[in-house]
């Protein structure tokens, strides 16, 4: 079992920024892949980013791009979402996930665990 627990959402004005953190416990050895998703009113679950454990490449949703970077601590174990020039259309419940063994994937349903989310609020 892998525990994931989000924080650092809250209420922002546009421009502003903010860092989502994810803290994951447990069998953290087994999980490589590492996402970053968020989930409007209405709206499906996207991937707005996504890396691995053991290094290499990263992934950035179209809408994120050269706002939003995932940075990990690899010591702690923690993976963060450092949102920079935030939009009103980035509203919404974000979610880290871990996907077993292997690398990352940006498709939801690869996902095998889930944090619990923390609402991410801008204001125009």
């Amino acid at each position: 079992q892998v525990q994931l627990v989000e924080s650092g959402g809250g209420l922002v004005q546009a421009g502003g920024s903010l860092r989502l953190s994810c803290a994951a416990s447990g069998r953290t050895f087994s999980a490589n892949g590492m996402g970053w998703f968020r989930q409007a009113p209405g709206k499906e679950r996207e991937c707005v980013a996504a890396i691995n454990w053991s290094g290499g490449s990263t992934y950035h949703a179209d809408s994120v791009k050269g706002r939003f970077t995932i940075p990990t601590d690899n010591a702690k174990n923690t993976v963060y979402l450092q949102m920079n020039s935030l939009k009103p259309e980035d509203t919404a419940a974000y979610y880290c996930a871990a996907r077993l063994g292997t690398n990352y994937r940006t498709d939801a349903r690869s996902y095998d665990y889930w944090g619990q989310g923390t609402q991410v609020t801008v204001s125009s």
